[in-house]
């Protein structure tokens, strides 16, 4: 039950409100936008002719569609790591808040000591 207590107080924390709304801000679009980027390729390559088009010789739009698919991975994976990143200080600042709540802010308030 101690668990459960130590989660209850750091979840009424300030800073633990404030990352869980700064990653539902993040989360949700991006995960939007990688859904529709990514079934978006076989949905215009089987409903339309849009990306029949050939860019340079025997190469089309789907080619070209079909690789940036890798590059907005990559891209998505390190805008979402510098945004963790950040999201780190705000896990800290609810720790500490927490630990504040109940007293223990010198050893961390995870129940182990710091020596």
């Amino acid at each position: 039950m101690e668990r459960q207590d130590e989660w209850v107080r750091v979840e009424r924390t300030s800073a633990f409100k404030e990352l869980t709304k700064q990653r539902k801000a993040f989360i949700l679009p991006a995960t939007i936008f990688f859904l529709v980027f990514y079934f978006g390729l076989p949905f215009l390559t089987a409903f339309t002719t849009i990306l029949d088009a050939n860019v340079i010789g025997a190469i089309n739009l789907a080619y070209i569609y079909a690789f940036a698919q890798f590059g907005m991975t990559w891209i998505l994976m390190h805008i979402y790591v510098s945004r963790a990143n950040r999201w780190d200080d705000l896990v800290d600042r609810a720790r500490h808040e927490a630990a504040e709540g109940d007293g223990t802010s010198e050893n961390g308030g995870d129940g182990r000591s710091s020596g």
